[in-house]
């Protein structure tokens, strides 16, 4: 009789045991990600659809792709938990992440083939312009993307002002632009004399993307200033989710470019994207760019 109870012990744990790595798919029937308004809706939707098949193949369950017309529609549907991951800038994770009082945790960021794991933040002017530099801007119009951009905002802000450059009395305007592309297309149209917006490298970054969707003519746009390197935003998750949808999640990123390599390319650029794969990060590597953020926000109410 011991026997018989112990094997129907062992049988019954057996038999639980799928249920309980699974747990998360009880109470997540869907998972949603955002993605911010680099780019019009459209391409980005185009891009990341791939990624939302590849999710439901390795998750096993339905998949939604969020977007906004702002990055603080991402930010704030994360704050209300309306999605559970959402692909940030380091700006806009910062802004989550205060926004959240801690609530959101990076998982992976961007791996390129050089080796390098950032980008640069560049001010970008139309080539026949006769800009040559920042002191030919002196009185210009500097359409600057997003409050939460990092790229885009953030940090040219924040290493112009310490540069001598402050934005505000030097240029003699700076809007936002509302997405990198609306910018970049501004200065292309003359509406803008420059735009801040971003490069991974020389050949690869939102001006040249442009030039390879027919946006605007190759070698129109050139850039007249660069940042220091950035760190790359992460994909982040919501602390509040199950650590075990947290884990399938980071290991599916993780494993994409060697499982679907196609869906991989598309998400991170297509055909000439320089990205080779993604590392594993923590909030230590983003603690900079909240401190960043908070100096901003001094400086606007300062002024």
């Amino acid at each position: 009789m011991k026997a018989i109870f112990i094997a129907a012990v062992s049988a019954a744990i057996l038999a639980a045991s799928p249920a309980l790595s699974e747990g998360w798919k009880d109470q997540y029937k869907t998972v949603k990600f955002g993605i911010l308004s680099g780019e019009n809706e459209k391409d980005r939707i185009a891009r990341y659809t791939p990624f939302e098949k590849y999710l439901e193949n390795e998750l096993g369950v339905d998949v939604e792709i969020f977007t906004a017309g702002s990055y603080d529609g991402v930010i704030q549907a994360i704050a209300a938990d309306q999605i559970e991951f959402a692909f940030f800038g380091s700006s806009s994770y910062a802004a989550a992440y205060t926004e959240t009082n801690g609530g959101v945790v990076p998982l992976v960021s961007r791996l390129q083939k050089d080796g390098s794991t950032g980008y640069f933040s560049v001010v970008a002017v139309r080539c026949d312009s006769g800009y040559k530099s920042l002191d030919d801007l002196k009185g210009k119009t500097l359409a600057f993307a997003d409050p939460d951009s990092t790229s885009g905002y953030a940090v040219p802000y924040f290493n112009l002002t310490k540069q001598g450059y402050d934005p505000k009395t030097y240029f003699s305007a700076i809007p936002f632009s509302g997405a990198h592309e609306t910018g970049v297309l501004g200065v292309y149209n003359k509406q803008y004399d420059a735009a801040a917006t971003y490069i991974t490298n020389e050949t690869n970054g939102i001006p040249q993307r442009m030039e390879t969707k027919g946006m605007i003519e190759e070698g129109s746009i050139c850039t007249i200033w660069k940042s220091p390197e950035i760190t790359s935003g992460p994909l982040a998750a919501r602390t509040n989710l199950p650590q075990d949808l947290i884990d399938d999640m980071r290991k599916a990123v993780m494993d994409i470019p060697e499982k679907d390599t196609l869906a991989f390319i598309e998400m991170s650029g297509g055909d000439d994207s320089t990205q080779e794969g993604w590392i594993e990060v923590d909030h230590d590597r983003y603690q900079w760019i909240v401190e960043m953020r908070d100096w901003l926000k001094k400086q606007r109410r300062g002024g």
